[in-house]
């Protein structure tokens, strides 16, 4: 034991640098396993637990439209056993806020009439303010999603317009609101006192809309008391209801995709360290074959040999492994922090490290580790004391070696070329794992550069472009009428029309609509009405294409997937409790409300309304698309009362800045890991090419070659590897990683996720792995600059 210990300790001593750099690999392969587990694991866990401690909701009702009697309806089901059924909540509807001196459009709220808590069904969880039965008069509680996304804090002033007047409120409260509080959420629950609620619009023009939630002690059987529930109503309920899925679905996306991109790197990582775990030993051996010869002569066992590899390997996985799950615990709640933060009920969110799943992790870690090194120590076995002593190789690698310095045909055609060139090339051929290693690691590293870039540029950079794809609109300028009673649409096309700066537009209203669906639930999802062309206002299907008949329908991808149904199908629907049967022209894909929606034109209302119009929401498309600006403005201020008025471009910034705010953080750490990462391996696998070739560059230093040429012509052929393995990344970062996340996407109603590629911005990232192995090499072949020539011929 001894001897192997002494051995042990010798390998790690003599190898120093190495050693360590490949302890940092497994730390950091550590890092990002655990991380990704520790995410995944804590954000079912979170969300399960904050569901619980507000008794969430399992459906969430909205009567109003004088189609259902509210009262009705909540009170059969307060009277059913095994669900819990919340009040009727009054409430109006507003569009947008001012806070800090910044106006908000893009957030449509709800003003609740604040019953007194705790609720029956939906608790609000306190973020920060102090936990009182209703707000104070004088001030409301918002949900922190709101808080988050335009910094709002605890005592700031919020004003809010009916269009017949404004009127502020002060923030008392930042509470956790499951259903409305949550990523992409363009809604908001605003809770309002008693008296401010009917002062403010006892007297403002329009109907007041009631909402109720549901909890069931078993939500499987949910579908069983709707089966009652529609036999009570003698039909279909046939205004808006919410599922669970819809309501808590984007909780997860984010993290999921960090869970996977995570993984995927930190299992890559890990097979790299695996690699140079293999490469080392495989060195060591070669390197030490005579010394491994001599001490077999006088005694000591293959066995014992192969024993103080797995034991110093051993020792530099446990010392890595241990700092790397340290570190997961702060970088996974730094994510868990950012991306979950809107669940947050307190000051921090209580993050759960499982110690038997961590410790489940470094051990399968650590065995893996200790398999590589003894397949590889192996090859010690193989070693002949005599052929060692005698050749310092086995005698087959001896006569190979033989064959190869004595056949100069090979090398006949680099005679003329450069001896910069001829250095490269050797060096690039003579040691092929390290060579393939540089490819597979620069490939990776310019995968996950890429990749950010890439959805950067998808969904901030060129969101604009891309929003057809994720089943928006394309306008230019968005015109939202918040006040009907002071708005008078006759009026506002007039102005549209006579100016010349306006190229077309289209209105948009939005109705519930009931697809019945045997033997499941009715599906209630929202139909989106068109007056005018969904084509001009830039909407686009995946298959089929947008309605233009007063018979026909397009319908989401999820829509289509629950009905069954295809183009050309017919499908059976209730608006507005008018039953329709309409042909299936299109499918499309849409991330709002999860491709849970249709799209019809206003024709198919007319067939019941003749005097219809839609009036809610107006997209206007510009012969000049810079000059959106000037028209906002305009818009503004001649129908202030009534309209909002913003460029698609702000409001698609205000929707998917979420993405990049919760993203950016681990793919920069990500990033930034496999750089350095990069620099390590390369500076590594540089140092030991280098001392094998010491003697050959001994002789080219001693033949007059300077230093530099020698570093410059082995940082060559690194670059030329490094280029190759960057544009097989500049592929996998493009092509493979959205094929690989299609799964996730597709879940929440994207069949592909679509991809804007800026590709300068995109090759010139992609080639920072490029930089990090030269400059890895360049700082590994310093020690030739510093070594005499007779010590490199002795060497």
């Amino acid at each position: 034991m001894h001897a192997i210990l002494t051995l042990c300790f010798a390998h790690i001593k003599k190898r120093k640098i190495q050693n360590v750099l490949l302890a940092i690999l497994i730390m950091l392969s550590t890092l990002l396993l655990a991380t990704s587990v520790t995410i995944l694991m804590n954000t079912s866990n979170i969300f399960e637990k904050t569901h619980h401690d507000s008794n969430g909701a399992h459906q969430i009702l909205t009567m109003g439209k004088d189609i259902h009697n509210p009262n009705t309806v909540n009170n059969w089901w307060q009277g059913q056993q095994g669900v819990s059924a919340s009040n009727l909540i009054p409430y109006r509807n507003l569009s947008g806020f001012t806070a800090n001196g910044v106006e908000t459009t893009n957030l449509y709220l709800f003003m609740m009439n604040t019953p007194k808590t705790p609720f029956v069904v939906d608790r609000l969880l306190f973020s920060e303010g102090e936990n009182q039965d209703y707000p104070a008069e004088g001030t409301i509680w918002i949900p922190t999603s709101m808080a988050t996304t335009s910094s709002i804090s605890l005592g700031d002033t919020i004003e809010f317009n009916t269009g017949e007047k404004a009127f502020t409120l002060n923030v008392s409260g930042i509470v956790v609101d499951l259903p409305y509080g949550g990523p992409f959420t363009t809604n908001a629950r605003i809770w309002m006192n008693d008296s401010d609620y009917h002062k403010q619009f006892d007297t403002m023009i329009g109907s007041e809309q009631y909402m109720m939630a549901l909890r069931f002690y078993d939500y499987q059987q949910s579908a069983n008391y709707w089966i009652e529930f529609e036999k009570f109503l003698n039909g279909s309920y046939l205004e808006s209801k919410m599922e669970y899925v819809d309501l808590y679905s984007f909780n997860f996306i984010i993290n999921k995709i960090i869970g996977f991109i995570m993984i995927a790197f930190g299992v890559a990582m890990l097979f790299i360290s695996l690699y140079i775990i293999g490469f080392s030993i495989s060195d060591a051996i070669l390197t030490n074959y005579k010394t491994i010869g001599v001490i077999k002569s006088l005694g000591l066992t293959s066995r014992k040999i192969s024993a103080t590899y797995i034991l110093q390997f051993g020792l530099l996985s446990v010392i890595s492994i241990i700092p790397g799950l340290i570190a997961s615990t702060v970088l996974s709640r730094v994510i868990i922090e950012s991306s979950l933060s809107y669940l947050k009920a307190g000051k921090h969110l209580t993050i759960i490290q499982d110690f038997r799943i961590t410790m489940l992790l470094a051990f399968i870690i650590l065995v893996i580790v200790i398999l590589t090194a003894f397949i590889y120590s192996n090859k010690a076995r193989h070693v002949e004391p005599v052929q060692a002593i005698k050749y310092g190789m086995s005698e087959f690698a001896n006569s190979k070696l033989n064959r190869r310095l004595n056949n100069s045909n090979r090398l006949s055609n680099l005679v003329h070329l450069p001896i910069q060139l001829q250095i490269s090339i050797k060096n690039i051929t003579k040691n092929m794992k390290s060579s393939i290693l540089i490819i597979v690691l620069t490939a990776i590293t310019s995968a996950i550069l890429v990749f950010s870039a890439v959805i950067h540029n998808s969904f901030i950079s060129s969101i604009k472009q891309n929003t057809p794809a994720l089943g928006y609109d394309s306008s230019h300028v968005v015109v939202t009428v918040f006040n009907e009673a002071t708005f008078s649409k006759q009026q506002f096309e007039q102005f549209l029309r006579s100016d010349e700066r306006i190229k077309n537009h289209a209105w948009l209203d939005q109705f519930t609509g009931v697809f019945p669906n045997e033997p499941n639930q009715p599906l209630n999802i929202n139909v989106n009405t068109i007056e005018g062309s969904f084509d001009a206002a830039g909407y686009e299907t995946i298959s089929g294409r947008n309605p233009v008949n007063k018979n026909e329908i397009a319908i989401g991808l999820n829509v289509a997937k629950a009905l069954h149904k295809n183009v050309g199908d017919i499908v059976e629907v209730y608006i507005e409790g008018k039953q329709h049967h309409l042909i299936v022209a299109g499918i499309y894909q849409s991330i709002a409300n999860m491709s849970n929606s249709a799209r019809i034109t206003a024709d198919v209302i007319k067939v019941y309304n003749a005097t219809y119009s839609a009036s809610e929401i107006s997209m206007i498309n510009l012969v000049d698309e810079t000059l959106s600006a000037q028209i906002v403005d305009d818009l503004n201020n001649n129908f202030k009362s009534s309209v909002k008025v913003d460029t698609q471009q702000s409001l698609l910034d205000d929707v998917f800045k979420v993405v990049i705010a919760v993203l950016i953080i681990p793919l920069s750490i990500i990033g930034i890991l496999f750089i350095a990462v990069t620099f390590i391996i390369i500076f590594s696998v540089s140092r030991i090419n280098v001392r094998k070739e010491s003697g050959t560059y001994g002789i080219f230093k001693s033949i007059g070659m300077t230093s530099n040429t020698i570093r410059w012509s082995i940082t060559s052929g690194i670059l030329l590897l490094s280029s190759l393995g960057a544009m097989f990344g500049i592929f996998i970062g493009v092509k493979v990683i959205p094929v690989a996340l299609q799964s996730i996407v597709l879940e929440y109603g994207l069949l592909e996720l679509p991809l804007v590629i800026n590709w300068p911005i995109t090759i010139g990232l992609s080639f920072l792995s490029v930089v990090a192995a030269c400059l890895g090499c360049w700082v590994s072949t310093k020690i030739i600059a510093k070594t005499s020539p007779r010590i490199l011929l002795v060497d």
